[in-house]
């Protein structure tokens, strides 16, 4: 498992906890917005790995936007609960064989 996954995994299964209506909203508020911040920096560093490794992160993308506006309280719940699960998703996809272009064929 490469380390783009691993964090796909991580990032996923944190934007579901604070996709949860009342326990999320107690984070985000009783960190004083901090995790949003934090969460900011790991779907960034999860968006370089996974273009890197070539993988999908489109995940992450969204992750960054979610981060940006997850202060609104009802689009920030939707877009925790969204962000999930395309996180998941991607983390669980088995990774693309890439054609080796190398070798040469008569």
């Amino acid at each position: 498992m490469t380390s783009s996954r691993a964090l796909k995994w991580i990032t996923g299964s944190f934007e579901i906890l604070l996709a949860i209506p009342i326990l999320g909203a107690a984070i985000v508020i009783g960190s004083w917005y901090t995790v949003l911040g934090l969460t900011f920096i790991l779907h960034a560093v999860t968006l370089v790995l996974s273009a890197k490794n070539k993988e999908p992160f489109y995940g992450s993308v969204l992750g960054i936007v979610t981060s940006a506006l997850a202060w609104i309280p009802f689009l920030g719940w939707i877009l925790h609960l969204i962000t999930g699960i395309l996180l998941m998703v991607t983390a669980a996809q088995k990774p693309r064989q890439v054609p080796n272009h190398n070798t040469y064929q008569a």
